[in-house]
């Protein structure tokens, strides 16, 4: 016999919070890109156009962001996803780590290029489009600050935007230093330095959410904790068992059990009821005779 227990979790405040957030810093983001791009080419700042051209990529990242939150939204009720939308978010922030690590190669190698063969640069102008840039990002920051830690898109939207101050840090560093001492190739190894650690952000989503979107299961001391609580009258044993993320924060579970006593699913459903995350559980109970077992 087989008996699903499926508890639709309600994120909705949150998810709204999300999505407004979101837009509101793909805006802002957005704007301050043609600033920051249209000043780095016009003054001849390598940190300040990397920077803008690190926002733009940013901005294309925040748009998956929202449009996560919207698709998730609309289709919550849509039965076609079995399991609920939970992986929406998952998949944007995904997405949004490719989208980082893209961005570091690029910034990386231009660096390297003006490292070779220097510009001149206009420093006064391009330090004050830097930091109107820095402005900008810390007040993003503050619309996704405290990010839910299940929530891999938020999160990712919140990692971009770190990641956009530091390099306006940088890139204020390297200006500042350029103009009160010459040295201009602290321009672009400015660069270079925030595409060390970006590649260290981007490496980590990628990894988190690589384990959820690849139905890896979780640690294994909850499948053998599972197994005790399942197996612990000795006359049931557990012939398959599999369990997985359905979104951030919820487990799926499909147990085939075998026993000599077989009881109702609903009794070893209520075995597993200690593990909160599992929102989802089919059971299949076998009955066999001692000689089968």
């Amino acid at each position: 016999m087989q008996t699903h227990c499926k508890h639709p979790f309600d994120d909705t405040t949150e998810n709204a919070r999300g999505e407004r957030a979101s837009q509101r810093v793909l805006t802002l983001t957005a704007a301050m890109t043609v600033v920051e791009v249209t000043a780095g080419m016009a003054y001849g700042s390598m940190s300040l156009l990397a920077d803008g051209w690190h926002m733009a990529t940013h901005a294309a990242a925040l748009g998956i962001t929202a449009f996560a939150y919207r698709f998730a939204r609309r289709h919550a009720g849509d039965q076609r996803y079995t399991f609920g939308t939970g992986k929406i978010g998952v998949l944007a922030g995904f997405a949004s780590a490719v989208a980082l690590l893209v961005v570091t190669a690029v910034l990386a190698t231009e660096c390297i290029l003006r490292l070779i063969e220097p510009t001149p640069i206009r420093f006064t102008e391009a330090i004050l489009v830097a930091a109107l840039g820095l402005g900008v990002n810390l007040v993003c920051a503050h619309f996704l600050s405290d990010p839910p830690s299940h929530d891999h898109n938020l999160r990712a939207a919140y990692l971009h935007v770190l990641a956009d101050a530091l390099t306006s840090v940088l890139a204020i560093a390297a200006l500042l230093t350029g103009k009160v001492f010459g040295w201009i190739w602290m321009d672009p190894l400015m660069g270079i330095a925030a595409a060390a650690l970006i590649t260290r952000w981007g490496v980590q989503l990628l990894r988190e959410t690589c384990t959820i979107l690849l139905d890896i299961a979780p640690d294994q001391e909850m499948l053998a904790a599972i197994r005790r609580a399942i197996e612990s009258d000795h006359s049931t044993r557990i012939t398959d068992l599999h369990v997985w993320n359905i979104s951030p924060r919820q487990l799926a579970a499909m147990v085939s059990i075998e026993s000599r006593k077989a009881k109702p699913a609903a009794y070893y459903r209520s075995l597993l009821s200690r593990f909160g995350g599992l929102s989802h559980v089919t059971i299949e109970v076998n009955e066999h005779s001692e000689d089968q077992v």
